[in-house]
């Protein structure tokens, strides 16, 4: 993470990282301009740099992202002594894909290598009417949320643009190549890592999912997911127009602070009132609220009934998730008629609410979940696996 985002972050980022933990520095294999990086904006600039007219911008997006192409030499609307060019300065390098799992369910889970050695995941669901891309936009978290496995896993850094971008670029390519009858219809920021403590990076990427020439994706079709960083909810909400989840998990804040720990440096009244600002700002938004069901922890009539009022007045529809386990876990998943139960009275409020059906568990590919292999500067996977009695290494 570089010291310039850290600067935006200055109460949010620090609390969660060591000194020695808050640089992060991504050493290039190439001296080349990866073409991945650049938004329209940075495309545009990039090619009015070289003395070529703003269009060649748009012509660039359709190649890569819409047709998925990676050699210069075949865009043929280009001219020669353009190509030439590009060939000598530019790349178009996205994470490689290094293992590819299939569910019993039709789940996809992509394993990818990003430079330095680290590795995250990425997975696709399909369904009859959609195929949901589930990004990631760090390796690993710094949030350490008690009930994730990323958060076991510790933070490395952040992702750059194309690391993000080319997750999608990956999985396009990818599901052609399979013969998928579902094409990637949205795309959710609910993978490894907290988006909002990547801020630039994820809003350039997801420009070019919304970019009418790259993946042409509607605002409601482009999900961003977030523990709760509030001034950046409030900077998202100005900044971007896209879908906003919350993964709030308790209605009270000593509840939730306890499963995430960023409550307590943003509270559930600064959150609410982040979320309403949201929605207020562009007429016909909602905001998703994630909730995991964890037996005996969060899943009674009384949590229930808090959630009800804590939501009384915001336009929401509320997503209850069964917890998926993962080894060394501490909560186990609540009953289905505790999760029934619970989805009962939520409903009897007015709420539209939806219980989301596990997918990809049989390749550890459902919620919370994703883990990759990541050289984890925090430490925070070492003490994890030292709290359960395995060997580090």
């Amino acid at each position: 993470m570089s010291a310039q985002i850290l600067d935006l972050f200055p109460v949010v980022v620090k609390p969660f990282l060591a000194k020695s933990e808050q640089e992060t520095v991504v050493e290039p294999v190439s001296a080349k301009i990866n073409l991945l990086d650049l938004d329209r904006k940075g495309l545009e600039t990039f090619f009015t740099n070289l003395g070529e007219k703003k269009f060649r911008a748009q012509q660039m997006i359709q190649w890569i992202h819409q047709r998925g192409i990676d050699d210069v030499e075949s865009m043929s609307d280009l001219g020669k002594k353009l190509r030439l060019c590009l060939q000598e300065s530019t790349e178009i390098r996205a994470p490689e894909i290094v293992k590819e799992q299939g569910s019993a369910d039709g789940t996809y889970k992509w394993l990818l290598r990003l430079e330095g050695g680290n590795h995250i995941e990425t997975v696709f669901i399909p369904e009859k009417e959609r195929g949901t891309l589930c990004v990631s936009s760090q390796i690993g978290c710094a949030l350490n949320c008690t009930f994730c496995s990323t958060a076991t896993q510790g933070f490395n850094r952040n992702l750059t643009v194309a690391e993000i971008i080319g997750q999608v670029w990956q999985a396009s390519r990818r599901l052609k190549i399979l013969g998928s009858n579902v094409k990637i219809t949205n795309v959710v920021m609910m993978g490894m890592g907290e988006p909002l403590l990547n801020y630039d990076a994820v809003i350039k990427a997801m420009s070019l999912m919304r970019d009418d020439h790259a993946y042409a994706l509607p605002a409601r079709r482009v999900t961003l997911s977030t523990s709760g960083v509030v001034p950046y909810i409030e900077r998202l909400s100005r900044e971007a127009d896209v879908a906003l989840a919350i993964s709030l998990h308790a209605p009270n804040d000593t509840l939730r602070t306890s499963l995430v720990p960023i409550n307590k440096k943003y509270p559930i009244a600064m959150l609410m009132a982040a979320c309403h600002q949201f929605v207020n700002d562009k007429r016909g938004r909602h905001v998703v609220i994630e909730y995991v069901m964890l037996k005996d922890v969060n899943d009674s009539e009384r949590e229930a009934k808090q959630l009800v009022k804590l939501l009384a007045g915001l336009p929401c529809k509320i997503n209850l998730i069964p917890f998926n386990p993962f080894l060394g876990a501490e909560y186990k998943r609540s009953t289905p008629e505790a999760i029934d139960a619970f989805s009962r009275r939520l409903k009897k409020a007015g709420f539209i609410t939806t219980v989301r059906k596990t997918r990809g568990d049989d390749i550890d590919a459902a919620c919370g979940q994703l883990v990759g292999k990541m050289m984890d500067r925090t430490k925070r996977n070492a003490r994890f696996l030292a709290k359960q009695g395995v060997a580090h290494g």
